[in-house]
Parts: C-alpha cells; structure tokens; sequence
C-alpha cells in the first residue's frame, strides 16, 4: 500500500500535502480501496469554511456515499474540477490528479494533531 512520507494523514483516510498555508487534501490509497470504485465526487464550494474535522463533501462509490472530513480549518481556495468529468481518478491516481479540494489553512496549531506515514501505516495495520 502506497504511503507517500511527504504528507500528513488523518484517522479517518483523508492526507494533506502543505504548500506555505495552502493545504492540498484528497483520501488516501487505503480509502479509496474500501470505497471501491467512485461514481461522484460532491466538491465543496469555492470560499466555504471547513473546520478540522467535520464533513466537506462526500464520495459516492458503487458500494456507499461517504463523508470526507477537512483534516484542518480554512477556506476552500480551490476544487478539482476534473473530478466531475472523471471521479474514478481518485481510484486511479489519489495522491495526484485525484486530490479532492485545497484550502487556506486558518489554524497552523493543527498540523500538529495529524499523523505522519509512519504513525499511518500502523493504523491501517491495526484494521487488518
């Protein structure tokens, strides 16, 4: 299973990759694998608030309609488009072209609370 060492993870399958305070977000290879093939991605909306935590948009997959929760606080500054067109890029490709939204990170502090891959390979492994 693929776990990039560059990014931050949340218990509950979504990743962050940092650039300065943008905060690119998207769920990572184990997630997608659960979900199975995803038929619709609901995107948030350009300048909608997300707080660290709670829901932001949902993944529809062939099996169930699944929550995806910010990993931290901001505003979402962009949406991936691509994804309306074609959702299967989360299957085909989650830590590239399948991120989901960005976001303006409004409380740095929270970095702190996610895990790194190391801490994410044994959650996953746990679950097994």
């Amino acid at each position: 299973m693929d776990i990039p060492r560059d990014l931050k993870y949340t218990k509950t399958h979504e990743w962050i990759k940092r650039d300065g305070t943008r905060i690119r977000i998207g769920i990572t290879e184990y997630a997608q694998k659960e979900l199975s093939d995803v038929v619709f991605v609901e995107l948030p909306k350009l300048g909608q608030d997300v707080l660290q935590g709670r829901a932001a948009c949902v993944v529809e997959s062939v099996k169930a309609a699944s929550d995806i929760y910010s990993p931290l606080s901001g505003k979402v500054v962009a949406v991936n488009k691509d994804l309306e067109l074609d959702p299967a890029l989360v299957n085909k490709d989650p830590y590239g072209r399948g991120w989901i939204f960005d976001i303006s990170l409004s409380k740095q502090e929270e970095i702190n609370s996610l895990l790194d891959a190391n801490q994410y390979d044994t959650l996953i492994h746990q679950k097994a």
